[in-house]
């Protein structure tokens, strides 16, 4: 038996857990009360039948719920029982059903109390001990297994390093012995390769002496006599060797070339040698004639069998005859041949371009036409392509003679009748296509010839420079193609200007127009500056611009020829909207001539009056849409320049870019081109304020009556209403304004009206000058200022709105009392000047003595 102190060190030392339930164990055995027998003699029944452990319950997987369910399963089940008894015999709550509980309820609560709560304790206990022993014997016998283990594995690990030791050194001698087979072996395969290349060296000169042999005697039979080809070899007439014939005479004819080569070159008196130089000559000759003959024969084979498309004799008869000149005329030969090239493909080719003899071609009929045969060329050469893959050795180079003779023969017959260029001297006329005709014809076939070599490069051309090749076709062409697109543009202004001179005439003989003048200003209207041709100026020069693109690879000589381009449309739309603008100014010009002519005196009847009258009503007419027309004008020419500048920053910007200076040298000259037009419109504008001013003053000369601003003094209440002339003249410059909003902005629409706003405040006051005012009709003239300046608020122009506010305090004078006139102006002494004036104008200034009073008051303006 274990001491008490060996088990509770065995029990900590293994499982803690089984510590830790026999302590509580032990602690309800002291709590048990006298019931203890009866139940340690069921757990002693229970105890008869001890756990057995062995190690095998160990191995595996191992759960230490499984091992403590195998102890006490037995046990707790009787306990679990007496539990369930005991609740339900005494109660677990103070609280039963609702009801509280009684005190004989009480009394068996207490007594159930008394009871042990762990009747199982001392079998528990015991199991407990009883396989704490047993985890002990089975910790000794794994600790001598381990033991014995450590032993046999440290035994055996001795004698697994002395068995490697030993291997080691048996490796050491094996790798040595191998060190010294390689070095053997490697001065043998040194040996055998010396023994070989003497042996090959030696194959190769008795070889070669064969050879030499062979060729000495063949040369020999060539050298026999001039043109005598009978007594040669067999060899030289058997067709089955003709490759080996046709190597071996151009091995001759290489060595009797050279050897006469170095006999003439050096000088020897020795007739040997002379006789030797002309005995090769003969054979030169000789080969020379057999080569000719043979390369003959195999082109005629060849011939036959390309007719008969059989492709493995062709490329026997290619290959034999790459040893003449590489193949050069084998090459040639099969290139020549070839149907693509005859005469009649080539007339088809300009009829299926050009069309009909003696129609005139279009840019998209060229365009389908050039599409259509490039596309067919393309398709043969990459059928010829596959032949030639197949039956010659040296493939590329057939392909590049291919391609060459393409681009060199059919295209440039094609573009020969395609691309006449015309003389710049005697131009084509717009009937017959123009110039544009020819530049449009130049770009398509450009760009069309550009995608044939692209799509030859595809299919294959060696080494030839097919894009250099189509660059040399139109350099001819590109070399003066500015001019050309220059004379073009200036052409078509020329023509477009004619077209709308002829439409302006046949419209002013349609609506029957009489009198010189009243024709000019029909003309005039007619010919009104049009957005929609500026528009069509910039088309053609965006035309132009594209084929600058196309023609133009470097950057510098981009920039150059779309300045040039740029320039040719800054000339049209400056010089189109310039004579616009002066045709309107005429118009302007013919107003005021009318308006000069009825201008009258002050003696003439009121006949003559009247009828100058009714003619100045029709000038004043006429004026007023010579001002429409103008400012329609003027707002064409903003949209005209608005296009202009629009393409420039969209399309000619990026272009110039590129090189230094380019682009701010093309917005200055954009900036020159359109002062001429800026001068023209100055000038218009300050005309259209010369007819309203004009028409103003009739205006105020008319309307204007005496008895306005110097109503009687009868009783009746002033009238406050503006004056009948100012209503017609702020209805005239409302009327006549419209136009001048509509049209001028920015700037421009500033500028003009506050140039009219101070015209117009001048006007009035010279117009005021000429009348008396008593204070009704200072109150009516203060209404009229009132009138007028709310007017001319609309032009938003503050130096103007000031002076007509200044007016209204001007118009005072003729108000207030003679006594209240030096206190007036205290705040505003700018306009005591002008206030002096105005004084002048009262009706009591001289009876009120006013010129004294003044003089007193502001005696610096005396």
């Amino acid at each position: 038996m274990l001491t008490s102190s060996s088990l509770n060190s065995s029990e900590e030392l293994f499982y803690p857990e089984v510590t830790s339930l026999i302590l509580v164990a032990s602690r309800m055995k002291e709590s048990k009360d006298g019931k203890k027998a009866d139940r340690f003699s069921k757990s002693s029944s229970t105890d008869s039948y001890p756990l057995v452990l062995d190690i095998d319950d160990f191995k595996g997987d191992f759960s230490f719920d499984a091992l403590f369910g195998n102890l006490v399963n037995e046990l707790l089940p009787s306990y679990l029982e007496e539990e369930a008894d005991a609740s339900e015999g005494h109660g677990g709550n103070d609280m039963q059903n609702g009801h509280m509980r009684t005190a004989s309820d009480a009394g068996r609560s207490a007594q159930g109390l008394s009871s042990p709560l762990f009747p199982e304790v001392d079998a528990l206990l015991s199991l407990f001990k009883n396989s704490c022993m047993q985890l002990t014997d089975l910790r000794e016998q794994i600790d001598g297994k381990l033991y014995s283990l450590k032993k046999e594995v440290a035994a055996q690990d001795s004698k697994h390093r002395k068995t490697l030791s030993q291997l080691e050194k048996g490796v050491d001698g094996l790798f040595g012995s191998f060190a010294r087979l390689d070095s053997r072996i490697s001065s043998v395969g040194q040996t055998a390769a010396k023994i070989g290349d003497h042996l090959q060296s030696a194959d190769a000169q008795r070889e070669t002496a064969s050879q030499t042999i062979d060729l000495i005697k063949y040369l020999m039979e060539f050298n026999s006599s001039p043109g005598d080809l009978m007594e040669l070899s067999p060899l030289f007439s058997d067709d089955s060797r003709v490759a080996e014939a046709a190597s071996i005479a151009q091995k001759l004819r290489s060595f009797a070339e050279e050897d006469i080569g170095r006999q003439g070159m050096a000088v020897s008196p020795v007739v040997g040698n002379a006789t030797a130089s002309r005995g090769l000559e003969v054979a030169v000759a000789n080969l020379q004639e057999y080569c000719n003959e043979l390369e003959n024969r195999l082109l005629a084979k060849f011939d036959a069998a390309s007719q008969r498309r059989e492709l493995s004799t062709m490329a026997e008869c290619a290959k034999i005859l790459s040893q003449f000149n590489r193949g050069t005329s084998a090459m040639q030969h099969y290139v020549g041949l070839r149907p693509m090239f005859d005469v009649e493909v080539m007339n088809e080719d300009a009829r299926l371009v050009l069309g009909d003899p003696g129609s005139q071609p279009s840019p998209s009929s060229v365009l389908h036409g050039l599409s259509s045969l490039y596309k067919e060329i393309t398709d043969t050469v990459r059928k010829d392509a596959a032949t030639i893959t197949v039956v010659f050795p040296s493939p590329n180079d057939v392909m590049s003679i291919l391609v060459q003779r393409v681009m060199e023969d059919r295209v440039p017959k094609l573009l020969e009748k395609l691309l006449v260029k015309p003389s710049l001297v005697n131009q084509p006329s717009m009937e017959d296509g123009g110039l544009i005709l020819y530049l449009r014809m130049l770009a398509v076939a450009y760009e069309k010839t550009n995608e044939l070599a692209r799509d030859l490069r595809g299919v294959g051309c060696g080494d030839l420079d097919v894009e250099g090749l189509t660059e040399s076709l139109f350099l001819p062409h590109k070399d003066i193609y500015i001019e050309y697109e220059q004379a073009s543009l200036r052409q078509l202004y020329k023509a477009k200007m004619e077209e709308l001179r002829a439409e302006s005439q046949q419209s002013s003989e349609s609506t029957g127009t009489i009198g010189r003048s009243k024709g000019a200003s029909m003309a005039s209207f007619q010919q009104q500056i049009s957005v929609t041709v500026v528009t069509e100026f910039v088309r053609w020069n965006e035309e132009a611009i594209s084929r600058c693109n196309l023609f133009s690879s470097q950057p510098a000589t981009l920039a150059a020829n779309v300045r040039a381009v740029l320039t040719c449309l800054l000339d049209q739309v400056s010089l189109y909207i310039t004579e616009g603008l002066e045709r309107a100014r005429d118009s302007l010009t013919e107003a005021a001539a009318l308006r000069e002519r009825f201008v009258l005196g002050t003696s003439v009847s009121r006949r003559v009056a009247a009828a100058a009258a009714s003619a100045a009503e029709a000038a004043a007419a006429a004026g007023e849409s010579s001002f429409r027309s103008f400012m329609v004008a003027v707002q064409r020419c903003g949209s005209s320049v608005a296009i202009v500048q629009q393409y420039f920053a969209n399309s000619i910007s990026r272009l110039l870019l590129p090189v230094d200076g380019a682009h701010a040298a093309s917005c200055e000259d954009m900036a020159t081109a359109m002062s001429n037009a800026e001068g023209a419109a100055y000038k218009g504008l300050q005309q259209c304020i010369e007819t309203v001013m004009a028409e103003v003053e009739r205006l105020l000369s008319a309307e204007q009556k005496a008895t306005d601003y110097r109503s009687p003094d009868d009783g009746i209440a002033p009238d406050h209403r503006p004056t009948n002339a100012c209503t017609r003249v702020v209805a005239y410059l409302s009327r006549v304004l419209e136009a001048a909003f509509t049209a001028l902005e920015g700037l421009n629409k500033q500028a003009f009206l506050t140039e009219l706003g101070n015209r117009l405040h001048k006007g009035l006051l010279n117009h005021w000058q000429k009348f008396t005012f008593n204070p009704s009709g200072g109150l009516r003239l203060k209404r009229d200022i009132i009138e007028y300046g709310e007017f001319v608020r609309s032009f938003n122009a503050p130096s103007v709105d000031e002076k007509f506010e200044l007016l209204g305090i001007l118009a005072n004078v003729f108000i207030v009392a003679p006594e209240s006139l030096s206190s007036l102006f205290e705040g505003t002494p700018s306009i005591r000047k002008d206030a002096q004036r105005f004084i002048q104008l009262r009706d009591d200034y001289k009876s009120a003595k006013l010129a004294a009073k003044l003089s007193s008051l502001w005696p610096s303006s005396s």
